[in-house]
Protein backbone atom coordinates (compact mmCIF):
# COMPACT_ATOMS: atom_id res chain seq x y z
CA UNK A 1 0.00 0.00 0.00
CA UNK A 2 1.10 3.33 -0.72
CA UNK A 3 2.36 5.95 1.83
CA UNK A 4 -0.56 9.05 1.59
CA UNK A 5 0.65 12.39 -0.15
CA UNK A 6 -0.63 15.38 1.21
CA UNK A 7 -0.58 19.07 0.77
CA UNK A 8 -1.05 22.04 2.59
CA UNK A 9 -3.22 24.48 1.50
CA UNK A 10 -3.26 28.12 2.60
CA UNK A 11 -5.75 30.87 1.78
CA UNK A 12 -5.45 34.36 2.84
CA UNK A 13 -7.00 37.58 1.68
CA UNK A 14 -9.92 39.68 1.95
CA UNK A 15 -13.39 37.83 2.02
CA UNK A 16 -15.61 37.61 -1.01
CA UNK A 17 -18.00 35.15 -1.74
CA UNK A 18 -17.39 31.38 -3.51
CA UNK A 19 -13.52 31.16 -2.18
CA UNK A 20 -13.85 27.67 -0.57
CA UNK A 21 -16.07 26.74 -3.09
CA UNK A 22 -13.65 27.57 -5.96
CA UNK A 23 -10.61 26.03 -4.13
CA UNK A 24 -12.68 22.63 -3.36
CA UNK A 25 -13.62 22.74 -7.05
CA UNK A 26 -9.71 23.03 -8.63
CA UNK A 27 -9.50 20.14 -5.90
CA UNK A 28 -11.72 17.60 -6.75
CA UNK A 29 -10.88 18.36 -10.62
CA UNK A 30 -7.81 17.14 -9.90
CA UNK A 31 -8.78 14.21 -8.11
CA UNK A 32 -7.59 15.68 -4.76
CA UNK A 33 -9.48 14.97 -1.36
CA UNK A 34 -10.06 17.62 1.80
CA UNK A 35 -8.82 15.47 4.66
CA UNK A 36 -9.23 18.91 7.13
CA UNK A 37 -10.25 22.03 6.58
CA UNK A 38 -10.41 25.89 8.98
CA UNK A 39 -11.68 28.83 7.87
CA UNK A 40 -12.00 32.19 9.51
CA UNK A 41 -12.93 35.94 8.71
CA UNK A 42 -11.53 38.28 11.49
CA UNK A 43 -12.43 42.20 10.43
CA UNK A 44 -13.49 41.21 6.63
CA UNK A 45 -10.24 39.13 6.22
CA UNK A 46 -10.02 36.12 4.72
CA UNK A 47 -8.20 32.70 6.34
CA UNK A 48 -8.27 29.66 5.23
CA UNK A 49 -6.40 26.23 5.91
CA UNK A 50 -6.70 23.20 4.65
CA UNK A 51 -5.06 19.39 3.98
CA UNK A 52 -5.74 17.47 0.85
CA UNK A 53 -4.92 14.18 -0.19
CA UNK A 54 -3.06 14.20 -3.34
CA UNK A 55 -1.94 10.58 -3.30
CA UNK A 56 -4.26 9.85 -6.79
CA UNK A 57 -2.15 8.98 -9.11
CA UNK A 58 -4.81 11.18 -11.48
CA UNK A 59 -3.38 14.60 -9.25
CA UNK A 60 -0.26 16.27 -9.89
CA UNK A 61 1.14 18.70 -7.29
CA UNK A 62 2.54 20.67 -9.87
CA UNK A 63 -0.34 21.14 -12.01
CA UNK A 64 -2.34 21.39 -8.91
CA UNK A 65 -0.27 24.28 -7.12
CA UNK A 66 -0.34 25.99 -10.90
CA UNK A 67 -3.89 26.14 -10.94
CA UNK A 68 -4.54 27.45 -7.20
CA UNK A 69 -1.76 29.95 -8.32
CA UNK A 70 -4.08 31.38 -11.16
CA UNK A 71 -6.85 31.06 -9.25
CA UNK A 72 -5.51 33.51 -6.33
CA UNK A 73 -4.53 35.53 -8.52
CA UNK A 74 -7.89 35.97 -10.10
CA UNK A 75 -9.50 35.83 -6.90
CA UNK A 76 -7.06 39.03 -5.33
CA UNK A 77 -5.88 36.43 -2.42
CA UNK A 78 -2.67 34.88 -1.92
CA UNK A 79 -2.83 30.95 -2.16
CA UNK A 80 0.02 29.11 -1.03
CA UNK A 81 0.04 24.83 -1.76
CA UNK A 82 3.34 23.06 -0.08
CA UNK A 83 3.83 19.61 0.15
CA UNK A 84 3.34 18.58 3.86
CA UNK A 85 6.51 16.83 4.06
CA UNK A 86 8.16 20.09 2.93
CA UNK A 87 5.81 21.85 5.18
CA UNK A 88 6.61 19.69 8.33
CA UNK A 89 10.15 19.99 7.84
CA UNK A 90 10.30 23.69 7.81
CA UNK A 91 8.68 23.71 11.10
CA UNK A 92 10.38 21.37 13.30
CA UNK A 93 12.09 22.68 15.94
Amino acid sequence: MNEMKKAVISVLGTDKKGIIAQVSRILYENDANILDISQTIVSGLFSMILIADISSEACSFDALKTELDALGDRLGVQIRTQRSEIFEAMHQI
